[in-house]
């Protein structure tokens, strides 16, 4: 027990060190520097690091149980559809096949031929000082005893340089009972559905759903007229840390540090620090 508080308090104390502005230790990579190289690839999370930010990214449970980073719910967008499975369903043999770095504007690019990561190659990207945020996208729990193996085995990511994303409750529990040394934020959204224009979600939802989970804090979508410094204020206030996702605007990011926010997560963490650093200079 005495453990597990004073892991907990090392990572509290890491995070209360940022600063409420955009800095290197404050914007984390979404899905790797994803405006720079396919995102949820080994490329856009290693671009992540050599420009010194953290990265997110998110994973998935295959068929035959290894735990490997992609983002929608089937396999077909990035790999132009060459294997429409969900990603549950899909076994690494099928998955390490696909070639994830030739679709859209990556068609034709030097990124051909990458296929998706699994998570222990990832975690050897991490190092102290920048945090790794992992979204977890399976709903149950069974892919969180797979993770506790997974991180068993290396010796780069800890709490001090890793956290969990959990959208799902009973996936938030579980990490919270196995790996109780990390950190997890409840990855939420402030509205009801996917578009801005969506009934807000009241923030005493937000709150009573984090509290429940066990999570330390909140990762939150950020639209400015849901987002307001009241509500984010609420969040704070019920004694949750604030994140906030995904943006890729300067004045949204200056905006949500502003009201509180300890990190950002973007597409595009490079271009937001050399405007925002810009910005200062001018003035």
């Amino acid at each position: 027990m005495n453990h597990t508080f004073t892991a907990a308090s090392c990572v509290l104390a890491a995070t209360l060190a940022f600063g409420n502005e955009l800095a290197y230790d404050t914007l984390i990579s979404h899905r790797g520097e994803s405006v720079d190289a396919p995102e949820n690839t080994l490329p856009a999370y290693k671009t992540a690091v050599e420009r010194n930010f953290g990265f997110e990214c998110d994973i998935y449970l295959s068929a035959d149980k290894r735990v490997f980073t992609f983002h929608d719910k089937t396999l077909t967008r990035t790999s132009n559809g060459t294997n429409t499975n969900k990603c549950n369903d899909a076994t690494w043999s099928e998955i390490e096949k696909l070639d994830v770095g030739n679709w859209g504007k990556w068609k034709g690019s030097k990124f051909a031929g990458t296929r998706p990561a699994l998570l222990e190659e990832v975690l050897e990207l991490t190092r102290d000082g920048r945090w790794l945020y992992i979204d977890v996208k399976s709903k149950t729990a069974e892919i969180v005893p797979y993770v506790k193996a997974i991180f068993e085995r290396q010796n780069k990511a800890n709490p001090k340089n890793t956290l969990f994303l959990c959208g799902s409750l009973e996936c938030g529990k579980a990490f919270k009972k196995l790996m109780p040394e990390y950190k997890v934020l409840s990855c939420l959204n402030c509205c009801k559905g996917w578009k801005k224009d969506a009934p807000p979600e009241p923030v005493e939802n937000i709150i009573s759903i984090t509290k429940e989970m066990g999570a330390e804090g909140v990762d939150l979508r950020f639209i400015r007229d849901v987002t307001t410094a009241k509500y984010m204020k609420a969040i704070k206030d019920a004694g949750l840390e604030l994140h906030v996702w995904t943006i890729d605007d300067l004045d949204d990011a200056i905006l949500a540090f502003k009201r509180g926010a300890l990190t950002v997560t973007t597409n595009c963490a490079k271009k937001l620090l050399d405007g925002y650093e810009a910005q200062k200079k001018a003035k």
